[in-house]
């Protein structure tokens, strides 16, 4: 592989774990609720909203799909808030994320969700866009809504390139 190819790795917890949190009903719930018939996975985000007059808001996305290899030449950062993507079938999407280099994404890493599987990137954490591998696929999204600038975005003078 070349400097700006880029193979797909699963996403884990641990992984993930400088970038944001992993979403996922996995294993045994922290608590069953409602008479016993729900069970539930407690706080699995940490969900950032900086800035005066700024609140979480939920919001649906619906995305046209992507494929492999996929030329990534934009990520974006959100300064002022984590922003989170669970989606609501069962298909994966790709997480494409990178370490703040001094204002600049880094070297991108990117991750393939296992079904079930969704993500909060923290406050300032540069990302690619949202990239389902099915068309139509939507999502629910928790991020801030509110004043100031909170979208940064680079486009990559040569694009990298990320393999399945």
């Amino acid at each position: 592989m070349d400097d700006h190819t880029i193979a797909l790795e699963p996403l884990t917890a641990a992984a993930f774990a400088p970038f944001g949190d992993v979403l996922a009903a996995r294993g045994a719930a922290d608590m069953v609720i409602n008479g016993g018939l729900c069970d539930r996975f407690h706080d699995l985000a940490d969900v950032q909203v900086l800035g005066e007059g700024a609140r979480a808001g939920i919001s649906l996305f619906r995305s046209r799909a992507r494929t492999l290899p996929y030329r990534l030449d934009l990520m974006e950062r959100h300064p002022l808030g984590s922003q989170a993507f669970m989606p609501l079938g069962p298909a994966p999407f790709l997480v494409i994320v990178a370490p703040d280099a001094g204002g600049r994404p880094g070297r991108p890493r990117a991750f393939r969700t296992a079904p079930g599987q969704g993500v909060n990137y923290h406050a300032g954490v540069w990302h690619g866009v949202l990239t389902p591998l099915v068309d139509g696929a939507t999502f629910l999204v928790v991020d801030r809504i509110g004043p100031g600038e909170n979208l940064e975005e680079v486009v990559f003078e040569t694009p990298y390139v990320i393999v399945g």
